[in-house]
């Protein structure tokens, strides 16, 4: 089998939208719903520019909200294939807003979606693999292993079948709850 690679510049999209106040939530910010339908297009276009092939949202990892959007900023998403699989791939997204008039710049969103690339028939198919050219990718590369390693393990730990909450009771001690067994 003669596996393909690709670059990852190969497959980035970068998108720019003006927020307008139809996007924005009832405190005048803009909505994160708007924002994470922008982040679910962006991964999308990313991921399967990347694979040739239609993708579908596998799950959304992190979406940290880290500073707010106002009404009439540019927000510049800027989408990288940190991470392929056979078939899936991290997208991770960099969300920037500009005031037009001031031209300052502040970091507003990080988020890593899980793609999956299907075929007409909805099978998963095979995605090309990345060409990592320096420490900046081999790093983002490898925090997407270390990130699925850790969604495994708190999948396993938290099973519902053999959850015994005994084990646990001692971490809840300096948290705002009130345990009634």
């Amino acid at each position: 089998m003669n596996k393909s690679f690709k670059k990852i510049e190969e497959s980035q999209v970068v998108i720019s939208v003006l927020m307008l106040p139809s996007h924005s939530n009832f405190n005048g910010k803009i909505h994160g719903g708007y924002l994470l339908s922008l982040l679910d297009q962006i991964a999308f276009a990313c991921s399967s520019k990347h694979s040739r092939a239609y993708c579908v949202t596998a799950s959304v990892d992190t979406v940290d909200f880290l500073k707010p959007i106002e009404i009439g900023e540019l927000v510049t998403l800027k989408a990288s294939v940190n991470y392929v699989g056979n078939s899936s791939m991290v997208i991770g997204i960099r969300v920037e807003a500009e005031n037009i008039l001031s031209g300052e710049i502040k970091h507003c969103n990080s988020s890593y979606f899980t793609m999956v690339a299907k075929d007409k028939n909805g099978k998963s198919v095979a995605v090309p693999g990345l060409i990592l050219e320096n420490d900046h990718d081999i790093r983002r590369f490898v925090k997407s292993i270390k990130r699925n390693k850790m969604k495994v393990k708190r999948k396993t730990e938290f099973h519902e079948t053999d959850f015994s909450s005994k084990e646990y009771l001692h971490l809840l001690e300096d948290h705002n709850v009130k345990i009634e067994l």
